[in-house]
C-alpha cells in the first residue's frame, strides 16, 4: 500500500512540475497582471507565440493531476470502522447423535443398619 501511495505522489509531483513549465512558457493573452504593473510589453518576457498544443497540454496536465489525486484517495483511503455487531442470544451447543455423554464413575455406597 505504501509503494502505491509513493508512486502516485511521484507522478503527481512530475505532472505538477510539467504544468508549471507549460504555463510559464505560454504567451500571456494580455489584460492580466502584466498590464497592471508598469505597462511593459509582453514581448519582453516569455515566449512570443503559443499554439493550441500549449493550451491542450495545460488542460490535459490539470486533468491528469486531478485524476491521480482521486485515485490516490480511493486506493489509500482507510475503510470506515463499522459499528460492532451484538449477537442476539448465545447459541446452544448440542452433542452429536452418534456420541453419547460419558457415564459417571461414581459408586454409591450402601450402608447397612448396625445391629446390636
Amino acid at each position: 500500500m505504501d509503494t502505491i501511495f509513493t508512486l502516485l505522489m511521484v507522478l503527481i509531483m512530475i505532472a505538477s512540475i510539467l504544468l508549471v513549465i507549460v504555463v510559464m512558457a505560454q504567451n500571456p493573452k494580455g489584460g492580466g497582471l502584466s498590464s497592471t504593473f508598469g505597462g511593459a510589453s509582453s514581448a519582453q518576457f516569455g515566449v512570443q507565440r503559443t499554439n493550441d498544443f500549449m493550451e491542450k497540454s495545460t488542460w490535459t496536465l490539470g486533468a491528469v493531476i486531478i485524476v491521480l489525486i482521486l485515485i490516490s484517495v480511493v486506493v489509500t483511503g482507510k475503510p470506515k470502522q463499522a459499528a460492532p455487531v451484538i449477537p442476539a442470544a448465545p447459541t446452544k451447543t448440542e452433542v452429536p447423535a452418534n456420541k453419547t455423554a460419558p457415564a459417571s464413575k461414581t459408586t454409591a455406597s450402601v450402608s447397612t443398619p448396625a445391629t446390636k
